[in-house]
């Protein structure tokens, strides 16, 4: 039986004594009843566009991570675009809803925020995490108070057919899903008919030429971590609810004192190698934005939340460690994609001698999703640093400060 608690915990941010005690009972318990032991890595990726954007997103996933077109599921509302790079890492699927007018929850969860109700369908749903028996895996969440879509809310929100998904979470607003397939065969989602759409391959191969000729493709691997933002009084719940739905363990919180928030970290139990199983971090912040006032910091993250809703704030790939043409590999990298008209937050941040360089992009007009880049050198412990991670949410935070400007002044 696998051990979930055998690693130390990171970090300086403290948990209440709730958190601590429940941790330890909820992954014991998860060993115990073997679902640890069944649910594996995450297989895919869910984001959903607004009307007409998924050619151009796609075309700057293309050019700024590592992944390739393979095929478009055509359904009744929706296009749903499968982007990968191998069997080994996860898939992402970018759904474009066809009909601005089309209603439901997913598009509910973004309309009450000032900023995400801007485009309400865009969002990052979830993952979709591969079971090895996923009749018990469903059965023994249910038993656990785990909600699921049943198969009629499946067909009408247009879900991928041969998955439990679980309902939103009240803490991040994502799904999390389940699907069973063995390592041997290919993944295969049941979401409609399968064509390739020719735009969407004759944009793909546009951004791919422009990787190869720079070299990029060689120098931006997969997937490193998500993070989602969460409001600070949820922070603990949202932890704990993953490791409840996952087979992730608790790696640790750092607390980001200048920027009034935590970065918390957890990472799969059966995969070290993040490429095959990205970490999933939470941020949120330390207060909650009444008391700004009295503490006088800042608030990025909980005004991200505000203005968004809950939800994933970042997807982070790793960059490979060395150098190209004299300079870092991420500098190298985010020269080049700088040179192709997309834009960063700030400078690449950190040093070889810190152990690691990061580096956020503005967020993208499609997705409202940031790219992060990360480059470690060879012998770095940890995850991250405190002082890039402050860096990263204090210019995060600007952008997003502007946006709510140039909302409130729409609405004005």
């Amino acid at each position: 039986m696998t051990n979930s608690l055998i690693h130390p915990k990171q970090g300086d941010k403290e948990n209440s004594s709730w958190f601590n005690e429940f941790l330890i009972k909820l992954l014991e318990d998860r060993d115990r009843i073997g679902l640890t032991d069944m649910i594996h890595q995450i297989d895919a990726l869910m984001i959903t566009v607004e009307p007409g954007c998924s050619i151009a997103y796609i075309k700057e996933l293309s050019l700024m991570t590592p992944y390739h077109y393979l095929v478009t599921l055509e359904s009744e509302t929706h296009w749903t675009h499968i982007l990968r790079i191998d069997m080994r890492s996860p898939d992402i699927l970018v759904r474009e809803v066809r009909d601005p007018n089309l209603s439901g929850i997913f598009r509910s969860l973004n309309e009450v925020y000032p900023i995400g109700a801007h485009k309400p369908n865009s969002r990052y749903m979830g993952e979709i995490f591969n079971v090895t028996n996923l009749h018990e895996v469903v059965e023994l969440q249910r038993a656990r108070e785990i909600r699921f879509f049943n198969q009629d809310q499946i067909r009408k929100l247009e879900l991928p057919g041969n998955m439990a998904i679980v309902k939103p979470s009240p803490y991040t607003h994502n799904v999390l899903a389940y699907w069973e397939r063995p390592e041997t065969e290919l993944r295969i989602y049941a979401l409609g008919t399968s064509i390739i759409h020719n735009e969407v391959n004759k944009a793909y191969i546009e951004a791919k030429n422009i990787q190869a000729k720079f070299g990029l493709d060689q120098l931006i691997l997969p997937v490193d971590h998500l993070a989602t933002r969460v409001y600070s009084q949820n922070r603990e719940a949202a932890i704990l609810e993953y490791l409840t739905l996952s087979s992730y363990y608790y790696w640790g919180s750092y607390n980001i004192e200048d920027q009034n928030s935590s970065t918390n970290v957890t990472k799969s139990i059966h995969y070290p190698d993040e490429s095959h199983s990205p970490a999933k971090v939470f941020t949120a912040a330390n207060h909650p934005y009444f008391v700004n006032h009295i503490v006088g910091l800042p608030s990025p993250t909980e005004n991200f939340v505000r203005n968004y809703g809950p939800r994933l704030h970042h997807i982070a790939l790793s960059v490979a460690d060395g150098e190209t043409k004299g300079i870092e590999n991420i500098d190298y990298v985010v020269d080049t994609i700088r040179a192709e008209g997309k834009d960063f937050l700030l400078d690449v941040i950190g040093s070889k001698e810190e152990g690691l360089k990061q580096i956020f992009s503005s967020a993208s007009e499609h997705s409202s999703l940031i790219i992060e880049y990360v480059q470690r050198y060879g012998d770095f412990e940890g995850f991250f640093t405190k002082d890039n991670v402050a860096s990263l949410t204090k210019a995060a935070g600007v952008e997003e400060n502007l946006k709510m400007l140039q909302a409130e002044a729409t609405e004005q």
